[in-house]
């Protein structure tokens, strides 16, 4: 695995790649113990707007795609691998028993295809890699997820437009981050 050869470029991108592991394990604790609503043997609900409710988890899932994105611009193509594989594990053993196989196919998959849009497009289009790639990902994963751990997409419109508001917010923080690295003459790993 090759590193960038700029130090504070390989610093952010390994806080980045921690931040993003951290995601993983959060999101599956709250769908057990965050929510306005936590029904017996289902996940605990969160408004998300226009009278939709979802699953707690994915506010951090929504994060955690903009953030696999920002692991491969400060770190590579491989390291964002290895985050993907490891945020795939982390699902498998800490996701609730019930959730486990659900969690960590979801993440694997919305996350390579994810990377997959996200990479012809980050050097030229930065933020409409990131948008275009998360939006890649919040579907799928959403329409996995729901359906391997509930057997239903009754959540998915909540879950999409909860996952989009992560990636939403995240918009002006990718826009300084272009401004910086253009000032900075860096270039994505």
């Amino acid at each position: 695995m090759t590193l960038p050869a700029n130090k504070r470029q390989m610093t952010e991108g390994f806080m980045y790649l921690v931040a993003f592991t951290l995601c993983i394990p959060a999101a599956n604790w709250m769908l057990g113990n965050v929510g306005t609503v936590c029904p017996p043997d289902n996940p605990c609900l969160l408004p998300v707007g226009f009278g939709l409710m979802a699953p707690s988890g994915v506010l951090l899932v929504g994060v955690a795609l903009v953030l696999r994105d920002l692991v491969q611009r400060r770190l590579g193509k491989v390291w964002a691998v290895v985050a993907i594989i490891i945020g795939a594990f982390l699902s498998y053993f800490l996701a609730p028993p019930q959730l486990v196989w659900a969690s960590a196919v979801a993440f694997l998959l919305s996350e390579l295809a994810d990377f997959a849009v996200y990479t012809p497009l980050q050097e030229r289009r930065l933020i409409l890699a990131v948008v275009a790639s998360s939006v890649v990902g919040l579907v799928i994963d959403s329409v996995v997820f729901l359906q391997m751990a509930f057997g239903s997409l009754d959540y998915l419109a909540g879950q999409i437009v909860g996952k989009a508001w992560m990636v939403l917010i995240a918009i002006p923080l990718i826009w300084l981050l272009r401004e910086s690295d253009n000032k900075r003459g860096i270039v994505p790993a």
